[in-house]
C-alpha cells in the first residue's frame, strides 16, 4: 500500500489500499482504507456504504442484525441511496430503485470541481437506468457517486446526476444514514432548532420545532426543511459528535421507529431501535428539476469529533 518516492520518503497509495471482495452473495464491495486504520466499505449492490470504522476498529454506521442482504432486497442500515425518489411520495417503489440495483466501478469519471482524491482513499461508481427502470421513470440518467475515505476518516459521499434526457425531469433524494449510537435516549441532535418540518407521522403536516436540541422519546420521522449544512448529533454515553456537513441538500430527515414500528417491521430487531438514529442530508420538499444535459450535485461529508470538542467549534 505504499510507494517510496526518493531516498526516505513513504506515500500512501490510494489505489492500492482498495481492495474489491465479494460478499456472501457474490457480489463485489469495495474496502477502502486509510493509513491510520479507517475503513470504508461499499457494496456495488445499490452502490451502499455498509461499514464505516474508524482507526480504533470501532463501527461507526449501524446494521440490523435481522438485515437481509439479498438483492434486490435493499440492506437495513449504512447508507442506501434513496434516487429518484425519497420515502413513498410517488408512484415508484419506497425510496426509489437506485438503492436495489448492481451499479459498476467507473474507471473513467469526469473530474470533480472540487478535488477530492487528494490524499484520500475513493472509488468511483456508475449506474444508468435499465429498460425496466425506463418503463416505471421513463427518463435517461447518469449517476456517479463518488465514495472517499480521508486520512483523518472522514466519510464523504459525492453523487452527481446527469440528465440525458430530450426532456426535463425532476427527483428527489437522500443519503439514508444510519448511525450507530449507545443508546437512542441519551441522543440530542443540534442545528435543526427553530426550523420548520414536515412530520411523516401527521400526514407531512408542517409544524415549527420548538426544542433547543431533538431529543428521543417516541418514535420520529420529519423532514426539516431549509436546513443549515452543518448538524452534530451528540451520544452522550460515548462522548463522541457525529458531524454531518452538506452541499446541494437542503433538507434533513430525523428517523428513529421506535418500540411499536421496530417489532412490526421484519428485517430489525425488537430493541435495536435504541442503538440507531438516521439524520440524512435529502433534497425533498422542493425536488430538484434539470433540464437535458443539466448535472446536480449532492455531497454529504461524516466526521466524529469528541463531544467535549463540539459546540465551541462547529459553528451551529
Amino acid at each position: 500500500m505504499f510507494f517510496k518516492m526518493g531516498p526516505s520518503a513513504a506515500v500512501w497509495d490510494c489505489r492500492a489500499a482498495n481492495e474489491i471482495t465479494k460478499d456472501w452473495n457474490g457480489i463485489d464491495q469495495v474496502v477502502l482504507r486509510n493509513p491510520q486504520g479507517a475503513s470504508a466499505r461499499v457494496s456495488l449492490h445499490g452502490g451502499q456504504v455498509t461499514s464505516w470504522r474508524n482507526e480504533h476498529g470501532e463501527e461507526l454506521l449501524f446494521t440490523s442484525s435481522k438485515a437481509i442482504f439479498k438483492p434486490p432486497k435493499a440492506m437495513r442500515g449504512g447508507i442506501p441511496i434513496c434516487f429518484p425518489e425519497f420515502g413513498n411520495c410517488g408512484s415508484l417503489e419506497q425510496h426509489g430503485f437506485a438503492r436495489n440495483k448492481i451499479w459498476a466501478i467507473d474507471d473513467n469519471p469526469p473530474p470533480l470541481l472540487l478535488n477530492d482524491s487528494d490524499g484520500k482513499s475513493f472509488i468511483d461508481l456508475l449506474l444508468k437506468p435499465s429498460e425496466e427502470d425506463l418503463k416505471c421513470w421513463p427518463n435517461s440518467f447518469e449517476f456517479r457517486l463518488r465514495v472517499s475515505l480521508a486520512t483523518d476518516g472522514d466519510l464523504t459521499l459525492t453523487s452527481r446526476i446527469r440528465n440525458i434526457n430530450g426532456k426535463p425531469f425532476s427527483f428527489s433524494f437522500g443519503y439514508h444514514t444510519y448511525l450507530s449510537v449507545s443508546d437512542i435516549s441519551e441522543v440530542r441532535i443540534e442545528g435543526l432548532e427553530t426550523l420548520d418540518y414536515l412530520d411523516n407521522l401527521c400526514r407531512r403536516e408542517r409544524f415549527t420545532e420548538q426544542g433547543d436540541a431533538i431529543t428521543f422519546e417516541t418514535e420520529l420521522d420529519r423532514v426539516y426543511v431549509s436546513s443549515p449544512n452543518v448538524i452534530a448529533v451528540l451520544d452522550h454515553e460515548k462522548k463522541r459528535t457525529y458531524v454531518i456537513r452538506k452541499e446541494g441538500l437542503p433538507d434533513a430527515v430525523v428517523w428513529n421507529p421506535w418500540e411499536k414500528k421496530s417489532k412490526a417491521m421484519v428485517d430489525i430487531g425488537d430493541e435495536e431501535y435504541k442503538q440507531m438514529v438516521c439524520v440524512d442530508g435529502a433534497a425533498i420538499e422542493k425536488p430538484v428539476t434539470l433540464k437535458p444535459g443539466e448535472e446536480w450535485t449532492g455531497r454529504l461529508q461524516l466526521s466524529v469529533v469528541p463531544s467535549s470538542f463540539c459546540s465551541e467549534h462547529l459553528n451551529l
